[in-house]
């Protein structure tokens, strides 16, 4: 009765408010006025299934977004479905302005014309990872007039014909990125400079690209953001293109670009006195007292990064002095961090909310507890590898950083439940490194469980004192944890597992060489965690046909398995790949008891969807022609091993 009386813009505006798609489940399951301002209000889907795709989009008539990178086969027969509904003003394609294409590879240039050309309002595609794309599926972008942002990343037959399609036909590009498109030269990125003179992003990572190319570049008038990630023929001629064009640069990323040297990167800065991000992380050995002097010009600059290079205490101190404004710093793997140059950094640095110093073996208590002090608002802090940090650094964090959402002490063997107890204080965690860290036990976890409720991710790779205790505190207080590894904890047993199978949002488990889980733990885990999407059980050798049968059953959601050295059978291993029809990478190395018939008959009954997969190098040679013709026809990656 209550109900009765909402009018549906009221409704509406109750369900905006919703952020979390669970809640907007429940809200479809209360009553059908409330499914129905659902269907009418929803503006994003992301497709689970290719077979529910009718049903959805002629329910679904707003949408702006339609993402189908997780659907396991989008081919061009999809397309014929998809576009069935569309022979009305009322088609679901007329508002849709992003299309999210992902690695459907399996969706060529016909269905790919097709689809971009029944969508008038398409503003962003993203078609990275299409590994078999080529100048074909570029064509058929090049008619999306209004496109605005493209992804393209390791789209690997792209060639200089394909980009200088879309640069003529999409003229209007803002964001573009072309990541690993191998194919793509000097030619292609100066035709794109010449018609594409909005961009404001570009990202030519790992491109064969040279200096030439950044001539054509600076020519860029709104450029705001340059990604050249591992470009080996750039170097600081290059760079000094730079120093004259792209008046609006922002954000340079040259990291592991080998050529380029302090010289190149004092151009840059010398040029843009507006740059807020800087990464020239492992580009050079040493950061010259030349390069620390010119950041002073840089007011705005917030972020900066230069993993792997040799500093000095003075180094920290011109950070300190010059760089008031920074926000995250990248130290990874620097040689010559001390405490005393963190205890400068911080001194001046007060605003810093995201820090790595991954593998800076140096440091102690001393410089964690100045950076705890100091920088108090800090979000992010990645200490891999730092072994003489002990539960005095967690109890300075525990007590000054109560925002910390992301915390890495992957390898800290100082780090031990005493400093996890001090560390629970930090409520917000969201993401927890402990692998490695031996020295931890079901104690110290428990006390995290406790206190840390909004945790999602958790890494307890080799860590063999947890066992099935600290699980089961788990279980209780981490109810939102999406992303678990107990790969190697070796005290883990059934019983402890069957407590995991009751986080029913969980959506990603490394157990791999979990020697004591059987097939009744996996069977606990496959019924209770239904959101199981990715899943590793590399040398878990108890584990048999029964065990696998459960999870065909149960686990409807799964996209990725590693099944590597388990004991599967033929009937166990038909099971899984013919059931899970959202499986798109499989793993089946050394499977000693699959036949090469029942690998055929497995490979056969997933081919029309699996994508990637990794098998024992003798199969090449054993398995039928037709069956890998097929696989690779289909846009299926096989690694040998």
């Amino acid at each position: 009765m209550l109900l009765s009386v909402f009018t549906e813009d009221l409704l509406v505006r109750v369900y905006i408010k919703l952020d979390s798609e669970s809640d907007r489940k429940t809200w479809r399951l209360v009553c059908k006025d409330f499914l129905r301002v659902d269907s009418v209000t929803r503006r994003s889907l992301r497709v689970l299934r290719s077979e529910f795709l009718h049903g959805l989009l002629s329910k679904y008539k707003k949408l702006d977004t339609l993402d189908l990178t997780v659907c396991p086969r989008i081919e061009d027969a999809t397309v014929s479905v998809m576009l069935s509904q569309a022979v009305n003003s009322v088609s679901w394609t007329r508002w849709v302005k992003r299309l999210v294409l992902s690695r459907a590879s399996g969706l060529r240039y016909g269905g790919l014309e097709r689809l971009v050309g029944a969508c008038p309002c398409l503003e962003v595609l993203d078609v990275s990872y299409c590994w078999v794309y080529g100048d074909r599926e570029a064509w058929a972008i090049s008619s999306v007039r209004g496109l605005r942002e493209l992804r393209m990343d390791k789209c690997l037959g792209v060639s200089d014909v394909g980009l200088a399609k879309i640069a003529v036909g999409c003229g209007k590009l803002e964001r573009l990125s072309l990541k690993w498109c191998m194919e793509i030269s000097d030619l292609g990125v100066d035709l794109l400079c010449k018609k594409c003179l909005e961009l404001k992003s570009l990202d030519v990572s790992y491109l064969k690209v040279t200096s030439e190319s950044l001539r054509s570049i600076a020519s860029l008038p709104k450029l705001e953001l340059l990604a050249m990630v591992g470009c080996p023929f750039l170097d600081d001629y290059g760079l000094q293109f730079l120093e004259h064009g792209c008046p609006s640069l922002q954000a340079i990323d040259v990291s592991r670009c080998g050529c380029i040297s302090s010289s190149g990167l004092i151009s840059v800065v010398r040029g843009h006195r507006g740059l807020a991000m800087l990464n020239a992380g492992y580009c050079f050995s040493e950061l010259s007292a030349t390069v620390l002097y010119s950041l002073k010009d840089l007011k705005n600059l917030n972020t900066i990064r230069i993993d792997g290079a040799q500093v000095s205490d003075l180094s920290f101190q011109t950070f300190s002095t010059n760089c008031k404004s920074l926000v995250e710093i990248g130290l990874s793997k620097c040689v010559g961090v001390t405490n005393m140059g963190i205890m400068q950094l911080v001194y001046g640095c007060v605003g810093l909310k995201i820090v790595n110093l991954t593998c800076c073996r140096f440091i102690t208590d001393e410089a964690i507890s100045a950076l705890a002090n100091s920088c108090r608002n800090l979000v992010s802090l990645k200490l891999e590898a730092c072994d003489k940090v002990t539960e005095k650094s967690l109890d300075q964090l525990g007590s000054c950083c109560l925002q910390l959402k992301e915390l890495d002490l992957t390898d800290c063997c100082g780090v031990n439940d005493k400093g996890l107890k001090y560390l629970s204080r930090c409520s917000e965690l969201l993401s927890l490194k402990l692998g490695l860290c031996t020295n931890i036990s079901d104690k110290g976890l428990a006390y995290i469980a406790h206190n840390c409720t909004k945790i999602s991710e958790l890494d307890l790779y080799r860590c063999t004192s947890i066992g099935d205790d600290g699980l089961a505190a788990l279980s209780s207080g981490c109810k939102n944890l999406m992303k678990l590894n107990l790969s190697y904890c070796n005290g883990v047993t059934d019983r402890g597992v069957q407590y995991i199978g009751r986080l029913g949002e969980l959506s990603d488990l490394e157990m791999r060489g979990l020697v004591n889980l059987t097939s009744e733990g996996l069977t606990a885990i496959a019924a209770g965690c239904k959101k199981l999407s990715d899943l590793d059980l590399k040398h878990c050798g108890k584990i048999d046909d029964s065990g696998f049968w459960a999870l065909s059953y149960y686990s409807r959601n799964l996209r990725q398995i590693n099944m590597s050295y388990c004991a599967v059978s033929d009937v166990g291993l038909c099971m899984v790949l013919g059931n899970l029809t959202r499986l798109q990478d499989v793993k089946l190395v050394h499977l000693m008891n699959v036949t090469v018939k029942g690998f055929e008959l497995a490979l056969r009954a997933c081919c029309v969807r699996i994508k990637k997969a990794k098998l024992i190098g003798s199969l090449r040679f054993l398995l039928s022609t037709e069956i890998l013709e097929t696989l690779l026809a289909r846009g299926c990656k096989i690694r040998w091993e």
